[in-house]
């Protein structure tokens, strides 16, 4: 979001609180914590910022939209009772039932015996997913009675995943290839992004634990315009409507995590910003002025921009710490090189920070190297050769990343 916003003709100036290394390249970084909703304001006021954009989905559902439009700012994300679609899975699964909008069958439980026997009455596979926020954890899709057991377990007697598993939702298990589609919202006026296809599991041929998301593709062979066109009618649009209908205008980035089935696509999950690490192969492809529209989604005018795309295609590969998504060392060096355009690629810094005067690691998803080509397989072959180029004790990263599209 950063590098796109440093990018626009319309931004003179770009902030970010609190920022990375990465981000310091671009924009001006502000030693503030995105749950200061005090200080930022303050801030924003103090240096005649037009527009604030929320990157995290935690301070969205902490009402930080609301504080900032109560402030007079203009402010790119939507308000608290609207991010209650990413902030309650069964909330939105409740929104869908009634809509009749394409999604697994559920059921939600905050009693375990009462989940226990409906998961024993259904049978398995199933997925067991904590209502609220786990910090991409709080799914496992259960494989048998047993797996399913001990899911909700951890959610509901453990809580493993703190308030987030207080209420489960259980939901049927669907089987396809799931894309993620997001889209510019202003109430009733969507403008969808182009698809991408994100990789979960931590290792090469889609084995181990899932992560928070091992790589991204951009475009997406099967899912074409007309694809995206059929997305919109049946979902994503209704969904902005019932939204308003329901008295919670979604305003900012609505991302829908499908499933393609063999009867069409179906909603995994809502997300009510920005995915990670799909932004970071969707934004690059942007024909456009990104403040322009992010402005014009913020202040009510979205329909009155062109969002358009470039032809050309991304892929982004995640290089991540030595045992993610288990435990993982941090402040391990980072050794970066120069990159230039020729190179067609660029790092973009997730979990890092300095240490005397050196970028090291601090996450568990450390970097995420994005190519740019005229296809998927062009632009891999850029993000590969710049991976091979970072360097950092214990890296890793999967080598199929776009293995679907570059097959077919």
């Amino acid at each position: 979001m950063v590098r796109g916003l440093a990018q626009s003709a319309t931004a003179t100036h770009v902030f970010c609180a609190p920022g990375n290394p990465g981000i310091a390249e671009v924009a001006e970084r502000v030693p503030i914590a995105e749950d200061d909703v005090g200080g930022l304001i303050d801030f924003a006021r103090t240096h005649g910022v037009d527009l604030s954009v929320v990157g995290p989905k935690a301070p969205l559902l902490d009402g930080i939209v609301d504080a900032f439009e109560a402030a007079g700012l203009a402010v790119f994300g939507p308000r608290r009772d609207a991010a209650l679609l990413e902030g309650s899975k069964s909330f939105a699964k409740a929104l869908m039932h009634e809509r009749g909008i394409p999604t697994a069958r559920s059921a939600s439980f905050t009693d375990f015996d009462a989940a226990l026997a409906h998961v024993r009455r259904h049978g398995a596979p199933v997925v067991i997913k904590a209502d609220g926020l786990a910090a991409g954890k709080g799914v496992v899709v259960a494989t048998d009675l047993a797996e399913a057991e001990a899911a909700l377990r951890d959610a509901m007697l453990r809580r493993t995943f703190g308030d987030a598993g207080a209420r489960v939702v259980v939901e049927e298990r669907l089987s396809g290839e799931e894309v993620s589609l997001m889209a510019f919202v202003d109430g009733d006026t969507v403008r969808p992004m182009v698809p991408a296809q994100d990789h979960k599991p931590v290792f090469d041929g889609d084995v181990g634990p899932n992560t928070g998301g091992m790589g991204a593709y951009s475009p997406v062979p099967r899912f074409g315009p007309r694809e995206v066109a059929h997305a919109m009618d049946t979902i994503l649009g209704p969904v902005a409507r019932a939204m308003t209908a329901a008295g919670r205008p979604l305003r900012g980035v609505l991302y829908a995590g499908l499933m393609l089935t063999d009867q069409g696509p179906a909603v995994i999950e809502f997300n009510v910003r920005f995915g990670d690490p799909e932004a970071q192969v969707v934004l690059p492809r942007l024909d456009g002025d990104l403040a322009q529209i992010l402005h014009a989604t913020a202040t009510g005018r979205l329909d009155e921009v062109d969002v358009a795309w470039r032809d050309e295609a991304a892929v982004c590969i995640v290089m991540a710490s030595a045992g993610y998504p288990g435990p993982y060392a941090k402040g391990v060096p980072i050794d970066l090189p120069q990159v230039a355009p020729s190179d067609r690629a660029v790092v973009f810094h997730a979990g890092t920070e300095t240490q005397d005067g050196r970028v090291v690691t601090r996450g568990g998803r450390v970097l995420g190297v994005t190519g740019i080509g005229a296809d998927v397989a062009d632009a891999r072959a850029h993000a590969e050769a710049l991976v091979r180029r970072v360097h950092f004790e214990g890296a890793h990263s999967r080598s199929d990343i776009a293995w679907r599209a570059v097959r077919r």
